[in-house]
């Protein structure tokens, strides 16, 4: 029989519960203790909505607080030196993923540690905390394993689950040594971390679980043959070392590709692989696998909201079982459903106000069941769900005919772009000059990246605003006088370019998805991006065009507040791209170019009105890279010329910036070099300068602000440690073309921090030109 199952599920809870309770601990309002049982009852739901929605393997061990790689990593007491004198317990945990500061008192020393590097997972908007392994690094399995211990809740309930495990190879490749540990070669660990896996598969076994779901997601990834061979000695060890359990090797985001050699004889019960993302891989991986292994087919996109095409993926699934039998065939979602929203459920104004799009949609709820019936008609042929088969086609027909979709306007003028739509009029050398005679800034410009505080009283202004409670004249007054308080701000800090502080927008892609044609909004379609932080991708459906100016009020009105230069704040094309859930029924590239006309409208705009200096930001730029170097090219392209055809419609005066988060830009140099920016301003704060040797290698001659603190921490830096970063800086980047800066927007951070984090980043730039003087 075919086994329905599944990968992962959304931790956030349908209102998101999650993220609720994990800030009223962080604020003292519960404790430890509350936290834990009202997790035990979250996780419960979770199991029996997957059991009501007819899927035979559910998993355990997927829900996290903050992140299942940090999870991982403190159940295998991997936990910097800096923390360990911390206490065992949710707050230690808290603070290797957000860091830590209080006071000194009576009866305790100050604390002020940074928190452990964040990183985009693959090519996700989620972030998790990347392990940090010493040379002399040991494991040890924590006294109640967080796997075995949900394995065992879930039990109690009468459910019977598959426990995830992240796996020992992709634990330690996506890792980083420790700052006194240079040269580590993080695969050397493998002899001892693997009997510690020994130990915790033998728990699992000991509890009473068969399958056991280890994700290796790093097989999507080029790796080394003998990276593939360490994979068949590690699992050849412990299959046999755990002989009642059965190994499923989960992959996902991309093709396996060779990396499936290792499988066949490495003892390993089953594979899945994504056949959302790859599904051309599905022939090879057939050959390529014992004659005994399961092959777990991920055919629903565990990464998006449309419904999926069952016919479709029926006849992918038969293709499987033609050739492996139903016994060695699962059905599940692509990947973990973490990156989907949880259910449909709670989108009653969606299904009242645009009944048709809503017709189109599933959320991880709605995809358990897509599931469930790809597998039933695959075990009870596909008349036994003939009534659910039949309204699937009715809805993919009613998408793909669906007049809302296509706008005759916008196909055109996307084909009528021409090459000189993509370059500057001069070179960045002979722009530099120009805009420093026409727009002088001292030494080291301080800036932030865009948005402030997002604090309680625009959040209710905007809910108000939003449910009709307040009319659009008293939300206006209230947002120009939040803008004045913020420019107001700015100048008491002696920032040298300014920003009017986004109180306007909920969010920096969902802003603009508001104000553009071709996208539509959710009210419950939250996913985790990292910690406590959730987002609601807006969703686009349709061709994307502007119908008017989208934030030209708000950046002249704030213009018009100082005589300090005023930037300009858009979301770039690729990132809108990447942040949003994207149609699936035309090429994403093409999506792109759409997104970057509109975006190229708002930039003339901007210059029209008198602002000099405007910020592209595109953040998500090196996470939409494919995970095989084979493919960077072809997105690459597409990807920088958006970012381009955004971008190169103004003067030579004109200050263009853009922003990037945490990126291996090893990766993507010469698309960055490409992309022909003014500033470029990066998250760097954690990240040891590693960032900054790409430059410093490869050749930058731009401006560039590395970020000088984490604004995903709430601790306060010192200036003496920006200082240190920033004197580090200027071994990689010339005086003359070095910002200073902030890593990323201020938006979740509280106004006390703020200031005193600018203050001091302020007082660095000082130092420094006076260090130059």
């Amino acid at each position: 029989m075919v086994q329905a199952t599944n990968l992962g599920f959304p931790r956030i809870g349908g209102q998101r519960e999650t993220k609720k309770l994990v800030e009223n601990f962080w604020a003292g309002k519960i404790t430890e203790q509350a936290l834990d049982e009202a997790a035990v009852k979250l996780r419960a739901e979770n199991w029996k909505l997957q059991q009501a929605q007819g899927l035979s393997q559910i998993p355990s061990g997927d829900f996290s607080f903050y992140d299942h790689v940090l999870d991982h990593s403190v159940m295998f007491n991997v936990i910097p030196q800096r923390f360990r004198h911390l206490a065992e317990g949710h707050e230690r945990n808290f603070a290797i993923g957000r860091g830590i500061q209080k006071p000194a008192t009576e009866t305790q020393e100050k604390v002020d540690i940074e928190a452990q590097e964040m990183k985009k997972w693959f090519d996700t908007n989620y972030h998790y905390i990347v392990p940090e392994f010493e040379t002399n690094q040991t494991f040890q399995l924590s006294a109640n394993a967080k796997t075995v211990q949900e394995f065992n809740e879930a039990k109690a309930l009468g459910i019977h689950t598959r426990p995830v495990v992240l796996g020992p190879l992709s634990f330690l490749l996506l890792g980083k040594t420790a700052k006194n540990s240079a040269g580590l070669d993080l695969i050397t660990l493998l002899p001892k971390v693997l009997p510690v896996y020994e130990e915790l598969f033998a728990q699992l076994a000991a509890a009473g679980a068969d399958w056991v779901q280890v994700d290796e997601p790093v097989l999507a990834l080029d790796v080394s043959a003998a990276v593939v061979a360490e994979y068949q000695t590690t699992y050849t060890r412990l299959t046999a070392a755990a002989p009642k359990l059965k190994f499923l090797i989960a992959t996902y985001f991309g093709r396996i590709g060779n990396n499936v050699s290792f499988i066949k004889d490495s003892g390993v019960a089953g594979l899945h692989i994504d056949l959302v993302r790859a599904p051309e891989q599905l022939e090879n991986v057939i050959a390529n696998i014992g004659q005994t292994q399961v092959l777990s087919l991920g055919l629903i996109d565990g990464r998006n909201i449309w419904k999926t095409n069952l016919a479709a993926a029926l006849k992918l699934a038969e293709t499987a079982v033609a050739a492996l039998g139903s016994d060695r065939v699962f059905v599940a979602p692509s990947c973990s459903l973490l990156h989907a929203p949880v259910t449909l459920r709670f989108e009653k104004r969606l299904a009242s106000k645009n009944p048709e799009l809503f017709d189109w949609l599933a959320y991880s709820e709605e995809k358990c069941k897509e599931v469930h019936i790809i597998a039933h008609a695959l075990n009870h042929g596909a008349d036994s769900v003939k009534a659910e088969l039949t309204d699937n086609a009715r809805s993919i027909e009613a998408r793909r005919v669906s007049p809302h979709t296509t706008n005759a306007a916008v196909r055109q003028r996307l084909e009528a772009i021409v090459p000189d739509q993509l370059r500057r009029r001069n070179v960045f050398p002979t722009r530099q000059v120009t805009q420093h005679e026409a727009n002088p800034l001292p030494a080291f410009p301080t800036t932030t990246i865009g948005s402030f505080p997002q604090t309680k009283e625009i959040r209710l202004a905007r809910a108000k605003f939003t449910k009709g409670e307040i009319d659009a004249a008293t939300y206006h007054d209230f947002i120009k006088k939040e803008i004045a308080f913020c420019v107001k701000e700015q100048e008491a800090l002696k920032i040298d370019v300014l920003v009017h502080g986004e109180a306007e927008r909920n969010d920096m892609v969902a802003y603009f998805g508001e104000r553009l044609e071709g996208y539509i909004f959710s009210e419950n379609g939250w996913i985790a991006s990292y910690g406590s932080r959730c987002v609601r991708p807006p969703i686009i459906f349709g061709d994307v065009h502007r119908v008017n100016p989208m934030t030209i009020t708000e950046t002249v009105y704030a213009q018009s507040l100082t005589s300090k230069p005023m930037k300009g704040m858009l979301t770039g094309p690729v990132t809108c791209l990447q942040w949003s859930f994207v149609r699936d029924d035309i090429p994403r590239s093409v999506v792109c170019t759409q997104l970057a006309l509109a975006i190229r409208d708002e930039v003339a705009d901007l210059e029209k009105a008198g602002i000099v200096h405007i910020q592209v930001d595109e953040p998500a730029i090196r996470e939409g890279l494919p995970l095989r170097s084979v493919d960077f090219d072809f997105y690459l392209q597409w990807a920088v010329d958006a970012f381009l055809l955004s971008t190169t419609g103004v003067q030579d005066k004109t200050i263009i910036h853009t922003h990037m988060c945490y990126s291996d830009f090893q990766d993507i140099f010469q698309a960055i070099v490409r992309m022909d920016a003014d500033v470029l301003t990066i998250e760097n704060s954690k990240s040891d300068m590693r960032i900054l040797g790409a430059f410093s290698t490869h050749g930058y001659n731009a401006e560039i602000g590395p970020g000088v603190f984490d604004i995903h921490s709430p601790r306060v830096p010192s200036t003496h440690e920006m200082k240190e970063r920033a004197d580090a800086m200027l071994k990689y980047i010339p005086r003359g073309n070095l910002w200073i800066n902030p890593d990323c927007g201020l938006k979740t951070r509280g106004w006390k921090e703020v200031r005193e984090s600018l203050t001091n980043m302020v007082a660095v730039a000082e130092a420094l030109r006076a260090a130059s003087a």
